[in-house]
């Protein structure tokens, strides 16, 4: 398999309207729990419409390094699950899942296994991890011996009572969720401050259906039969709301783009930008499996929006803010801090530089929108995948090209999203100055 990266990628986006169609990208939490869940299952496994992005990429090689056997044909891979310990090293790269997920499934095995990963993977606190599978009978050191990556987790762990806290992420309880049903003792799991409640729905419904259940008694409490066993699946990845909410807050603010691949049915809490667009006075068609939004003719109005339960929501809705006449609120940004960059500081700094008015408190961010055309301007992404795509949706409006540094790091979640705005019919005009290839085999 090769896996082609840049080191470095510039673009410069114009004032552009937008008109077409587009197929939302895949969803990579739900591929790369999907994956998860093959490794341990027995047999063959089938994952459909996957997402190619790079945590994806960063779960296919954990899973191979845990004893799995992947093939990729397209966007399908096939996976036979073998779990083991076939190669003690787990690369999280820089996917906060996939360390917070697989930590605990590497705990099921009776020898010491490192985690590692790169960037601000290495930054983000780990006391959660170590809290708990301390509780479950195994061990989980930092290497450096400075509650950072790289880790050694040893197993295995024993199941039981336990509670956690999961008021910074509900991925360690998705990690937990699927590997306490393969311990020999039942488990009781109380989870206290539990935040992005949906998430655990979604990793609940996934295991029922790779054949394991997981009994939630409300959103703080699951019960987990031990001894269960996953069965080999044939899985269809549904679209991402996460990211196909950056395609349609550009339609709302330039034009229409219909979205197919998004199910109204879903679980994942990003579909809450309908609420918003719907909100602001967008125009919006729901049919089935696709969605259809359109720029009003009177101006978007401001909005008030809790993105406790989505964070990821909140660079798309800055962007959206920034066009709506009045001021806009967004409340629960504390959850920022400790994603691919800080967040709210991060928008802050750079919708200032585009000319908008942004205000912060420890809960709350204020943007002051209405201004109908940005400022164009020299921009940075911080390497974080979601502020170069709001950055590129606010440039849409920008009165001069708008050059975004460290463009690339879209790959991490959405690799085509540069394609896709320019696949739009009316056009966005985009030049790329990418730096030198670097192709990896593996």
């Amino acid at each position: 398999m090769r896996i082609r990266t840049f080191e470095k990628m510039r673009v410069i986006i114009y004032s552009s309207n937008v008109k077409g169609v587009l197929r939302a990208p895949a969803s990579k939490s739900m591929t790369q729990r999907a994956i998860a869940a093959s490794v341990m299952a027995n047999g063959t496994s089938t994952i459909r419409s996957a997402s190619l992005c790079e945590d994806v990429m960063a779960a296919v090689g954990i899973a191979g390094n845990l004893g799995a056997a992947v093939e990729l044909q397209g966007n399908t891979f096939r996976i036979t699950g073998n779990f083991s310990a076939k190669k003690p090293e787990l690369n999280a790269e820089e996917s906060g899942l996939c360390m917070r997920m697989f930590a605990p499934i590497a705990a099921l095995l009776d020898v010491p296994v490192t985690i590692t990963g790169k960037g601000t993977l290495l930054h983000r606190p780990l006391h959660m991890i170590s809290e708990a599978l301390s509780e479950l009978g195994a061990s989980c050191k930092s290497v450096n011996n400075n509650e950072s990556l790289p880790i050694v987790v040893q197993g295995p762990i024993e199941g039981g009572n336990i509670t956690i806290d999961g008021c910074e992420t509900s991925q360690l309880l998705t990690g937990l969720l699927m590997a306490l049903p393969l311990t020999t003792v039942n488990s009781d799991v109380v989870v206290n401050n539990l935040s992005s409640k949906a998430y655990i729905d979604m990793t609940v419904q996934l295991l029922r259906q790779f054949g394991v259940v997981v009994q939630k008694q409300s959103d703080e409490h699951y019960k987990i039969r031990g001894r269960q066993h996953y069965t080999a699946q044939d899985y269809t990845i549904e679209g991402d709301w996460s990211g196909a909410a950056f395609m349609l807050v550009a339609a709302a603010l330039r034009g229409e783009i219909a979205m197919s691949n998004l199910y109204g049915n879903t679980k994942q809490p990003d579909s809450a930008i309908m609420k918003i667009l719907t909100l602001v006075g967008a125009e919006v068609a729901v049919n089935v499996r696709e969605i259809t939004v359109r720029k009003p003719v009177a101006p978007l109005k401001p909005f008030n929006f809790d993105a406790s339960e989505n964070p990821d929501l909140v660079p798309p809705l800055v962007a959206l803010a920034s066009q709506c006449k009045g001021v806009s609120a967004i409340y629960g940004i504390d959850r920022l801090k400790h994603k691919e960059s800080d967040r709210a500081v991060v928008l802050q700094e750079e919708f200032t530089r585009m000319g908008v008015k942004v205000e912060l408190t420890d809960e709350m961010m204020k943007i002051y929108g209405g201004n109908p055309i940005l400022g164009g301007s020299s921009v940075y992404s911080h390497n974080d995948h979601r502020i170069a795509m709001a950055l590129s949706i606010a440039a849409l409006c920008a009165e001069n090209g708008t050059a975004i540094e460290g463009a690339e790091c879209v790959r991490k979640s959405y690799p085509d999203f540069f394609t896709d705005l320019k696949r739009l019919k009316v056009g966005v005009k985009i030049e790329e100055e990418s730096g030198e290839e670097n192709i990896q085999h593996e």
